[in-house]
Protein backbone atom coordinates (compact mmCIF):
# COMPACT_ATOMS: atom_id res chain seq x y z
CA UNK A 1 0.00 0.00 0.00
CA UNK A 2 1.14 3.52 -0.90
CA UNK A 3 2.51 5.11 2.34
CA UNK A 4 1.54 8.49 1.25
CA UNK A 5 -1.94 7.50 0.55
CA UNK A 6 -2.21 5.72 3.92
CA UNK A 7 -0.45 8.49 6.17
CA UNK A 8 -3.17 11.16 4.53
CA UNK A 9 -5.87 8.95 5.79
CA UNK A 10 -4.44 8.46 9.23
CA UNK A 11 -3.86 12.07 9.46
CA UNK A 12 -7.90 12.63 8.51
CA UNK A 13 -9.00 10.15 10.78
CA UNK A 14 -6.73 11.51 13.98
CA UNK A 15 -8.34 14.57 12.89
CA UNK A 16 -11.93 12.72 13.06
CA UNK A 17 -11.17 11.38 16.80
CA UNK A 18 -9.67 14.83 17.83
CA UNK A 19 -13.51 16.70 16.85
CA UNK A 20 -15.18 13.61 18.03
CA UNK A 21 -13.54 13.53 21.61
CA UNK A 22 -14.75 17.38 21.77
CA UNK A 23 -17.91 17.13 20.71
CA UNK A 24 -18.84 13.76 23.68
CA UNK A 25 -16.92 15.85 25.98
CA UNK A 26 -18.20 19.36 25.97
CA UNK A 27 -20.67 18.94 28.83
CA UNK A 28 -17.55 17.42 31.51
CA UNK A 29 -17.40 20.06 34.66
CA UNK A 30 -15.77 17.29 37.01
CA UNK A 31 -12.69 14.82 36.84
CA UNK A 32 -15.02 12.22 37.46
CA UNK A 33 -16.86 13.49 34.26
CA UNK A 34 -13.60 13.02 32.85
CA UNK A 35 -11.85 9.63 34.18
CA UNK A 36 -15.43 8.24 34.63
CA UNK A 37 -17.50 9.25 32.16
CA UNK A 38 -19.63 10.70 34.69
CA UNK A 39 -20.46 6.93 36.12
CA UNK A 40 -23.03 6.34 33.67
CA UNK A 41 -21.84 4.48 30.63
CA UNK A 42 -24.68 2.54 28.87
CA UNK A 43 -24.65 -0.93 28.03
CA UNK A 44 -23.47 -0.41 24.35
CA UNK A 45 -20.48 1.87 25.00
CA UNK A 46 -19.37 -0.67 27.73
CA UNK A 47 -19.52 -3.15 24.96
CA UNK A 48 -17.74 -1.47 22.53
CA UNK A 49 -15.48 0.01 24.71
CA UNK A 50 -14.26 -3.63 25.96
CA UNK A 51 -14.22 -5.61 22.62
CA UNK A 52 -12.11 -2.97 21.01
CA UNK A 53 -9.91 -3.15 23.58
CA UNK A 54 -9.39 -6.58 23.65
CA UNK A 55 -9.64 -6.89 19.71
CA UNK A 56 -6.75 -4.35 20.12
CA UNK A 57 -2.55 -4.50 19.96
CA UNK A 58 -2.79 -8.12 21.64
CA UNK A 59 -5.14 -9.60 18.91
CA UNK A 60 -3.84 -7.46 15.94
CA UNK A 61 -0.03 -7.40 16.61
CA UNK A 62 0.24 -10.07 18.97
CA UNK A 63 -2.18 -12.78 18.58
CA UNK A 64 -1.49 -12.90 14.88
CA UNK A 65 2.53 -12.72 15.34
CA UNK A 66 1.75 -15.85 17.45
CA UNK A 67 -0.34 -17.63 14.96
CA UNK A 68 2.52 -16.71 11.94
CA UNK A 69 5.29 -18.35 14.13
CA UNK A 70 3.22 -21.27 15.87
CA UNK A 71 -0.07 -21.72 14.52
CA UNK A 72 -3.22 -22.63 16.24
CA UNK A 73 -1.25 -21.27 19.37
CA UNK A 74 -2.47 -17.69 18.37
CA UNK A 75 -6.05 -18.84 19.52
CA UNK A 76 -4.30 -19.18 23.37
CA UNK A 77 -4.54 -15.09 23.80
CA UNK A 78 -8.42 -14.99 22.61
CA UNK A 79 -9.24 -17.84 24.88
CA UNK A 80 -7.23 -16.34 28.13
CA UNK A 81 -9.05 -13.23 27.15
CA UNK A 82 -12.49 -14.34 26.87
CA UNK A 83 -12.22 -16.82 29.91
CA UNK A 84 -10.38 -13.50 31.78
CA UNK A 85 -13.57 -11.11 30.92
CA UNK A 86 -16.32 -13.48 31.67
CA UNK A 87 -14.33 -14.78 35.27
CA UNK A 88 -14.18 -10.82 35.50
CA UNK A 89 -18.80 -10.35 34.85
CA UNK A 90 -18.79 -12.80 37.11
CA UNK A 91 -16.80 -12.25 40.13
CA UNK A 92 -15.75 -8.60 40.15
CA UNK A 93 -18.69 -6.53 38.64
CA UNK A 94 -20.28 -6.21 42.07
CA UNK A 95 -17.96 -4.03 43.13
CA UNK A 96 -19.69 -1.46 41.15
CA UNK A 97 -21.68 -0.85 43.46
CA UNK A 98 -19.11 0.81 46.14
CA UNK A 99 -18.63 3.70 43.77
CA UNK A 100 -14.97 2.95 43.38
CA UNK A 101 -12.70 4.78 41.43
CA UNK A 102 -9.52 3.02 41.34
CA UNK A 103 -8.43 -0.43 41.70
CA UNK A 104 -6.12 0.60 44.52
CA UNK A 105 -9.24 1.66 46.43
CA UNK A 106 -11.02 -2.08 45.66
CA UNK A 107 -7.61 -3.91 46.75
CA UNK A 108 -7.14 -2.02 50.03
CA UNK A 109 -11.12 -1.95 50.82
CA UNK A 110 -10.10 -5.67 51.35
CA UNK A 111 -8.43 -5.69 54.15
CA UNK A 112 -9.81 -2.83 55.74
CA UNK A 113 -8.79 0.01 53.67
CA UNK A 114 -5.69 0.15 54.84
CA UNK A 115 -3.26 2.80 54.18
CA UNK A 116 0.18 0.98 53.66
CA UNK A 117 -2.04 -1.28 50.56
CA UNK A 118 -3.30 1.43 49.56
CA UNK A 119 -0.24 3.24 48.62
CA UNK A 120 1.77 0.11 47.66
CA UNK A 121 -1.01 -1.12 45.13
CA UNK A 122 -1.66 2.55 43.62
CA UNK A 123 2.09 2.18 43.22
CA UNK A 124 2.38 -0.95 41.34
CA UNK A 125 -0.71 -0.31 39.30
CA UNK A 126 0.55 3.51 37.93
CA UNK A 127 3.53 1.13 36.85
CA UNK A 128 1.19 -1.66 35.49
CA UNK A 129 -0.58 0.88 33.54
CA UNK A 130 2.26 2.91 32.06
CA UNK A 131 3.39 -0.82 31.15
CA UNK A 132 0.10 -2.11 29.41
CA UNK A 133 0.15 1.42 27.59
CA UNK A 134 4.06 1.38 26.62
CA UNK A 135 3.00 -2.39 24.88
CA UNK A 136 0.16 -0.43 22.58
CA UNK A 137 2.39 2.30 21.86
CA UNK A 138 5.00 -0.18 20.86
CA UNK A 139 2.38 -2.45 19.25
CA UNK A 140 0.91 0.89 17.53
CA UNK A 141 4.60 2.23 16.73
CA UNK A 142 5.53 -1.26 15.04
CA UNK A 143 2.43 -1.13 12.74
CA UNK A 144 3.27 2.34 11.86
CA UNK A 145 6.44 1.94 11.15
CA UNK A 146 5.92 -1.15 8.67
CA UNK A 147 2.96 0.35 6.65
CA UNK A 148 4.53 3.38 6.34
CA UNK A 149 8.20 2.87 5.84
CA UNK A 150 9.22 4.88 8.77
CA UNK A 151 12.20 4.88 11.36
CA UNK A 152 10.41 2.70 14.28
CA UNK A 153 11.19 5.64 17.04
CA UNK A 154 9.59 8.08 15.11
CA UNK A 155 6.52 5.99 14.80
CA UNK A 156 6.35 5.41 18.20
CA UNK A 157 6.14 9.16 18.42
CA UNK A 158 3.86 9.79 16.14
CA UNK A 159 1.44 7.09 17.85
CA UNK A 160 1.60 8.77 21.27
CA UNK A 161 1.04 12.14 20.27
CA UNK A 162 -1.68 11.05 17.92
CA UNK A 163 -3.34 9.70 20.60
CA UNK A 164 -2.66 11.89 23.18
CA UNK A 165 -4.23 14.63 22.11
CA UNK A 166 -7.42 13.21 21.53
CA UNK A 167 -7.77 12.20 25.31
CA UNK A 168 -6.41 14.62 26.57
CA UNK A 169 -9.49 16.90 24.88
CA UNK A 170 -12.20 14.24 25.53
CA UNK A 171 -11.16 12.23 28.54
CA UNK A 172 -12.81 8.80 28.95
CA UNK A 173 -16.08 9.63 27.27
CA UNK A 174 -14.10 10.46 24.00
CA UNK A 175 -12.23 7.08 24.32
CA UNK A 176 -15.24 4.89 25.13
CA UNK A 177 -16.59 6.52 21.68
CA UNK A 178 -14.40 5.95 19.38
CA UNK A 179 -13.19 2.47 20.81
CA UNK A 180 -16.73 1.85 20.21
CA UNK A 181 -16.34 2.75 16.45
CA UNK A 182 -13.29 1.05 16.23
CA UNK A 183 -14.91 -2.23 17.52
CA UNK A 184 -17.61 -2.13 14.54
CA UNK A 185 -15.11 -1.65 12.02
CA UNK A 186 -12.37 -4.43 13.12
CA UNK A 187 -14.67 -6.74 14.05
CA UNK A 188 -15.91 -7.00 10.84
CA UNK A 189 -11.87 -6.53 9.37
CA UNK A 190 -10.75 -9.28 11.10
CA UNK A 191 -13.21 -12.02 9.51
CA UNK A 192 -12.70 -10.40 6.06
CA UNK A 193 -9.22 -10.74 6.48
CA UNK A 194 -9.42 -14.43 7.69
CA UNK A 195 -12.14 -15.42 4.76
CA UNK A 196 -9.91 -13.90 1.81
CA UNK A 197 -6.75 -14.96 3.33
CA UNK A 198 -7.42 -18.66 3.08
CA UNK A 199 -9.80 -18.00 -0.67
CA UNK A 200 -6.01 -16.20 -1.37
CA UNK A 201 -3.62 -19.11 -0.64
CA UNK A 202 -6.06 -21.51 -2.36
CA UNK A 203 -7.86 -22.85 0.77
CA UNK A 204 -7.45 -24.69 4.20
CA UNK A 205 -5.51 -27.61 3.08
CA UNK A 206 -2.83 -25.11 1.97
CA UNK A 207 -3.06 -23.07 5.17
CA UNK A 208 -2.07 -26.39 6.80
CA UNK A 209 0.73 -27.55 4.04
CA UNK A 210 2.46 -24.44 4.96
CA UNK A 211 2.82 -24.50 8.19
CA UNK A 212 5.01 -27.02 10.94
CA UNK A 213 2.52 -29.88 11.42
CA UNK A 214 2.91 -29.44 15.29
CA UNK A 215 1.55 -25.81 14.80
CA UNK A 216 -1.27 -27.45 13.33
CA UNK A 217 -2.43 -29.35 16.32
CA UNK A 218 -4.77 -28.87 18.81
CA UNK A 219 -3.50 -25.32 20.12
CA UNK A 220 -0.50 -26.21 18.80
CA UNK A 221 0.02 -27.92 22.06
CA UNK A 222 2.85 -30.28 20.54
CA UNK A 223 4.65 -27.69 18.75
CA UNK A 224 4.37 -25.71 22.36
CA UNK A 225 3.98 -28.28 25.23
CA UNK A 226 1.29 -28.74 27.34
CA UNK A 227 2.41 -26.13 30.39
CA UNK A 228 3.44 -23.12 28.36
CA UNK A 229 0.25 -23.37 26.25
CA UNK A 230 -1.64 -23.24 29.46
CA UNK A 231 0.68 -20.50 30.54
CA UNK A 232 0.23 -18.10 27.46
CA UNK A 233 -3.73 -18.61 27.95
CA UNK A 234 -3.61 -18.16 31.73
CA UNK A 235 -1.33 -15.03 31.68
CA UNK A 236 -4.05 -13.56 29.87
CA UNK A 237 -6.66 -14.24 31.52
CA UNK A 238 -4.85 -12.88 34.15
CA UNK A 239 -3.95 -9.72 32.75
CA UNK A 240 -7.74 -9.36 32.04
CA UNK A 241 -8.32 -9.56 35.85
CA UNK A 242 -5.93 -7.81 37.16
CA UNK A 243 -5.45 -4.54 34.60
CA UNK A 244 -6.83 -1.60 35.94
CA UNK A 245 -8.12 -0.28 32.31
CA UNK A 246 -11.03 -3.21 32.76
CA UNK A 247 -11.41 -2.13 36.08
CA UNK A 248 -12.01 1.08 34.81
CA UNK A 249 -15.07 -0.36 33.01
CA UNK A 250 -16.93 -1.51 36.73
CA UNK A 251 -16.09 1.67 37.91
CA UNK A 252 -17.55 3.64 35.14
CA UNK A 253 -20.53 1.45 33.74
CA UNK A 254 -24.22 2.34 34.56
CA UNK A 255 -24.91 -0.65 37.22
CA UNK A 256 -24.06 -4.21 37.98
CA UNK A 257 -26.62 -5.33 35.37
CA UNK A 258 -24.64 -2.87 32.36
CA UNK A 259 -21.68 -4.58 33.41
CA UNK A 260 -21.96 -8.03 33.59
CA UNK A 261 -24.08 -8.43 30.37
CA UNK A 262 -21.64 -6.28 28.45
CA UNK A 263 -18.35 -8.03 29.72
CA UNK A 264 -20.52 -11.72 29.37
CA UNK A 265 -21.61 -10.38 25.39
CA UNK A 266 -17.72 -9.41 25.12
CA UNK A 267 -16.27 -12.59 26.23
CA UNK A 268 -18.97 -14.85 24.08
CA UNK A 269 -17.66 -12.56 21.46
CA UNK A 270 -14.19 -12.65 22.19
CA UNK A 271 -14.07 -16.79 22.32
CA UNK A 272 -15.67 -17.51 18.97
CA UNK A 273 -12.97 -14.71 17.52
CA UNK A 274 -9.95 -16.13 19.13
CA UNK A 275 -9.51 -18.71 16.00
CA UNK A 276 -9.73 -15.56 13.48
CA UNK A 277 -6.37 -13.84 14.80
CA UNK A 278 -4.56 -17.79 14.23
CA UNK A 279 -5.93 -18.17 11.05
CA UNK A 280 -4.52 -14.90 9.77
CA UNK A 281 -1.17 -15.32 10.97
CA UNK A 282 -1.05 -19.09 9.69
CA UNK A 283 -2.39 -17.41 6.17
CA UNK A 284 0.67 -14.78 6.36
CA UNK A 285 3.29 -17.76 6.56
CA UNK A 286 1.78 -19.23 3.61
CA UNK A 287 1.81 -16.38 1.87
CA UNK A 288 5.47 -15.14 2.64
CA UNK A 289 7.36 -17.70 5.58
CA UNK A 290 10.13 -15.44 5.50
CA UNK A 291 8.81 -12.33 6.98
CA UNK A 292 11.66 -10.12 9.28
CA UNK A 293 8.73 -10.03 12.08
CA UNK A 294 6.28 -11.55 12.68
CA UNK A 295 4.17 -9.07 14.52
CA UNK A 296 3.91 -7.28 10.70
CA UNK A 297 1.93 -10.54 10.19
CA UNK A 298 -1.58 -8.49 10.50
CA UNK A 299 -0.47 -5.25 8.22
CA UNK A 300 1.32 -7.76 5.90
CA UNK A 301 -2.11 -9.49 5.25
CA UNK A 302 -4.22 -6.53 5.23
CA UNK A 303 -2.35 -4.67 2.26
CA UNK A 304 -1.84 -8.40 0.28
CA UNK A 305 -5.21 -9.86 0.29
CA UNK A 306 -7.73 -6.98 0.72
CA UNK A 307 -8.76 -4.36 -2.04
CA UNK A 308 -7.00 -0.84 -1.41
CA UNK A 309 -9.58 1.34 -0.41
CA UNK A 310 -11.03 -1.55 2.45
CA UNK A 311 -7.58 -2.71 3.24
CA UNK A 312 -6.35 0.78 4.18
CA UNK A 313 -9.92 1.01 6.21
CA UNK A 314 -9.33 -1.85 8.28
CA UNK A 315 -5.51 -0.95 8.84
CA UNK A 316 -6.07 2.66 9.74
CA UNK A 317 -8.82 1.12 12.19
CA UNK A 318 -6.47 -1.69 13.62
CA UNK A 319 -3.62 0.98 13.90
CA UNK A 320 -6.77 3.51 15.71
CA UNK A 321 -7.67 0.23 18.37
CA UNK A 322 -3.93 0.74 19.60
CA UNK A 323 -4.26 4.00 20.34
CA UNK A 324 -7.63 2.97 21.79
CA UNK A 325 -6.46 0.62 24.54
CA UNK A 326 -3.60 2.74 24.57
CA UNK A 327 -5.95 5.39 25.59
CA UNK A 328 -7.78 3.55 28.06
CA UNK A 329 -4.65 2.84 30.13
CA UNK A 330 -3.56 6.02 29.93
CA UNK A 331 -7.31 7.29 31.84
CA UNK A 332 -6.55 4.30 34.38
CA UNK A 333 -2.92 5.14 34.91
CA UNK A 334 -4.24 9.07 35.20
CA UNK A 335 -6.70 8.01 37.80
CA UNK A 336 -4.30 6.06 39.89
CA UNK A 337 -2.01 9.21 39.98
CA UNK A 338 -4.70 11.66 40.82
CA UNK A 339 -6.53 9.48 43.62
CA UNK A 340 -3.69 7.53 45.01
CA UNK A 341 0.29 8.52 44.38
CA UNK A 342 -0.74 12.05 44.37
CA UNK A 343 -2.31 11.15 47.93
CA UNK A 344 0.80 9.55 49.00
CA UNK A 345 2.93 12.28 48.20
CA UNK A 346 1.50 15.10 49.14
CA UNK A 347 -1.07 14.39 51.55
CA UNK A 348 -3.39 16.01 49.91
CA UNK A 349 -6.62 15.47 47.72
CA UNK A 350 -7.32 17.93 44.46
CA UNK A 351 -9.37 20.01 44.34
CA UNK A 352 -12.69 19.43 42.12
CA UNK A 353 -12.27 22.35 40.39
CA UNK A 354 -8.57 21.33 40.00
CA UNK A 355 -9.12 17.85 38.82
CA UNK A 356 -9.63 18.60 35.29
CA UNK A 357 -6.81 20.47 34.48
CA UNK A 358 -4.62 17.93 36.55
CA UNK A 359 -5.94 15.08 34.76
CA UNK A 360 -4.76 16.90 31.43
CA UNK A 361 -1.39 16.90 32.36
CA UNK A 362 -0.88 14.13 34.17
CA UNK A 363 -2.47 12.46 31.00
CA UNK A 364 0.99 14.14 29.18
CA UNK A 365 3.05 12.89 32.19
CA UNK A 366 1.77 8.90 32.27
CA UNK A 367 1.81 8.92 28.23
CA UNK A 368 5.52 10.27 28.06
CA UNK A 369 6.29 7.98 30.57
CA UNK A 370 4.81 5.00 28.36
CA UNK A 371 6.77 6.03 25.59
CA UNK A 372 10.34 6.03 27.33
CA UNK A 373 8.99 2.38 28.46
CA UNK A 374 8.06 1.30 24.33
CA UNK A 375 11.16 2.75 23.10
CA UNK A 376 13.14 0.69 24.50
CA UNK A 377 11.30 -2.86 23.63
CA UNK A 378 10.22 -4.58 20.14
CA UNK A 379 8.28 -7.69 21.75
CA UNK A 380 4.68 -7.33 22.03
CA UNK A 381 4.20 -10.88 23.89
CA UNK A 382 7.37 -10.92 25.55
CA UNK A 383 6.86 -7.49 26.93
CA UNK A 384 2.99 -8.51 27.85
CA UNK A 385 3.91 -11.61 29.34
CA UNK A 386 6.61 -10.25 31.49
CA UNK A 387 5.09 -7.73 32.96
CA UNK A 388 1.50 -9.32 34.14
CA UNK A 389 3.76 -11.96 35.71
CA UNK A 390 5.78 -9.67 37.54
CA UNK A 391 3.56 -6.50 38.46
CA UNK A 392 0.00 -7.89 38.31
CA UNK A 393 0.20 -11.36 39.46
CA UNK A 394 0.20 -10.18 42.72
CA UNK A 395 -2.47 -7.64 42.76
CA UNK A 396 -4.96 -10.83 40.62
CA UNK A 397 -4.20 -12.88 43.76
CA UNK A 398 -4.77 -9.89 46.05
CA UNK A 399 -8.26 -9.43 44.53
CA UNK A 400 -9.44 -13.53 44.94
CA UNK A 401 -8.22 -13.51 48.19
CA UNK A 402 -10.43 -10.23 49.04
CA UNK A 403 -13.18 -10.86 47.52
CA UNK A 404 -13.53 -14.50 48.86
CA UNK A 405 -11.58 -14.90 51.73
CA UNK A 406 -12.66 -12.81 54.75
CA UNK A 407 -9.60 -13.90 56.75
CA UNK A 408 -7.11 -12.33 54.58
CA UNK A 409 -5.55 -9.00 56.01
CA UNK A 410 -3.11 -6.19 54.69
CA UNK A 411 -0.30 -8.01 56.11
CA UNK A 412 -1.20 -11.25 53.79
CA UNK A 413 -1.54 -8.66 51.06
CA UNK A 414 2.05 -7.42 51.54
CA UNK A 415 3.00 -10.44 51.27
CA UNK A 416 0.87 -11.46 47.87
CA UNK A 417 2.07 -8.75 46.16
CA UNK A 418 6.09 -9.25 47.07
CA UNK A 419 5.59 -13.45 46.68
CA UNK A 420 4.53 -12.71 43.12
CA UNK A 421 7.32 -10.77 41.99
CA UNK A 422 9.98 -12.64 43.24
CA UNK A 423 9.13 -15.83 41.60
CA UNK A 424 8.60 -14.15 38.16
CA UNK A 425 11.94 -13.12 38.82
CA UNK A 426 13.21 -16.10 39.90
CA UNK A 427 11.39 -17.93 36.74
CA UNK A 428 12.55 -15.20 34.54
CA UNK A 429 16.31 -15.30 35.30
CA UNK A 430 16.69 -19.15 35.19
CA UNK A 431 16.67 -20.52 31.52
CA UNK A 432 15.17 -23.98 32.68
CA UNK A 433 12.47 -22.91 34.67
CA UNK A 434 11.73 -20.36 31.55
CA UNK A 435 11.57 -23.45 29.00
CA UNK A 436 9.30 -25.64 31.29
CA UNK A 437 6.73 -23.38 32.36
CA UNK A 438 6.95 -21.02 29.20
CA UNK A 439 6.47 -17.67 31.26
CA UNK A 440 6.71 -17.26 35.15
CA UNK A 441 2.38 -16.67 35.46
CA UNK A 442 2.06 -19.78 36.45
CA UNK A 443 4.53 -20.13 39.79
CA UNK A 444 4.18 -16.28 40.29
CA UNK A 445 0.69 -16.89 41.06
CA UNK A 446 0.93 -20.14 43.27
CA UNK A 447 3.28 -18.59 45.31
CA UNK A 448 1.63 -15.28 45.65
CA UNK A 449 -1.45 -17.28 47.26
CA UNK A 450 0.42 -19.57 49.21
CA UNK A 451 2.36 -16.14 50.68
CA UNK A 452 -1.10 -14.32 51.31
CA UNK A 453 -2.67 -17.23 53.07
CA UNK A 454 0.27 -18.03 55.13
CA UNK A 455 1.03 -14.93 56.54
CA UNK A 456 -2.25 -13.49 56.53
CA UNK A 457 -2.54 -17.11 59.04
CA UNK A 458 0.16 -16.07 61.28
CA UNK A 459 -0.73 -12.50 61.74
CA UNK A 460 -3.75 -10.58 63.62
CA UNK A 461 -7.63 -10.79 62.00
CA UNK A 462 -8.38 -7.54 60.11
CA UNK A 463 -10.88 -5.82 62.82
CA UNK A 464 -12.15 -3.41 59.95
CA UNK A 465 -15.74 -4.24 58.91
CA UNK A 466 -16.30 -3.87 54.74
CA UNK A 467 -18.53 -1.13 56.44
CA UNK A 468 -16.28 0.84 57.57
CA UNK A 469 -13.95 0.46 55.23
CA UNK A 470 -16.22 1.92 52.76
CA UNK A 471 -16.83 4.65 54.74
CA UNK A 472 -13.22 5.34 55.21
CA UNK A 473 -12.47 5.31 51.14
CA UNK A 474 -15.67 7.45 50.68
CA UNK A 475 -14.54 9.77 52.97
CA UNK A 476 -11.79 10.41 51.39
CA UNK A 477 -12.98 10.52 47.86
CA UNK A 478 -15.52 13.17 49.39
CA UNK A 479 -12.41 15.48 49.82
CA UNK A 480 -12.56 16.37 46.33
CA UNK A 481 -16.36 18.29 46.84
CA UNK A 482 -15.50 20.42 49.50
CA UNK A 483 -16.17 24.05 48.29
CA UNK A 484 -12.70 25.63 49.68
CA UNK A 485 -10.41 25.97 46.64
CA UNK A 486 -7.21 23.97 48.01
CA UNK A 487 -6.22 20.63 47.97
CA UNK A 488 -7.44 19.17 51.38
CA UNK A 489 -5.19 17.24 53.48
CA UNK A 490 -6.07 13.99 54.43
CA UNK A 491 -5.97 13.00 57.72
CA UNK A 492 -4.48 9.34 58.71
CA UNK A 493 -7.27 6.97 60.68
CA UNK A 494 -6.19 5.06 62.80
CA UNK A 495 -8.15 1.89 61.72
CA UNK A 496 -6.30 2.00 58.17
CA UNK A 497 -2.99 1.76 60.20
Amino acid sequence: MNSTLFLTGFGIYVCFLIWLGWFVSRNQKSGEDFLLGGRGLPLFLVLGTTVATMVGTGSSMGAVGFGYANGWAGALYGIGGALGILLLALWFAPVRKLNFMTMSEELAYYVGANRVVKNVVGVLIFVASIGWLGAHILGGGMYLAWIADIDLNVAKVIIAAAFTIYVVIGGYTAVVWTDTIQAVILFVGFILMAVMSVQYIGGLDNLYAAMDPAATSFLAIEKLGVIPAISLAVVIGVGVLATPSFRQRIYSGKDVSTIRRSFVMSGVLYLFFSIIPAIIGMAAHAIDPSLENPNFSFPYVAATVLPVGVGMIVLIAGLSATMSSASSDAIAGVSILLRDVYVMFTGRMPHKDSMLNYSRLALIVVIGFALLFALTSNDIIGYITKMISTVMSGMFVCGMLGRFWKRYNWQGAIATLIGASCASFTVMLSPTLTTYWGNPVIPSVLVATFAGVVVSLLTPANTVSPEQAQAILDAERAQMELSDTSDVTIKSSPVTE
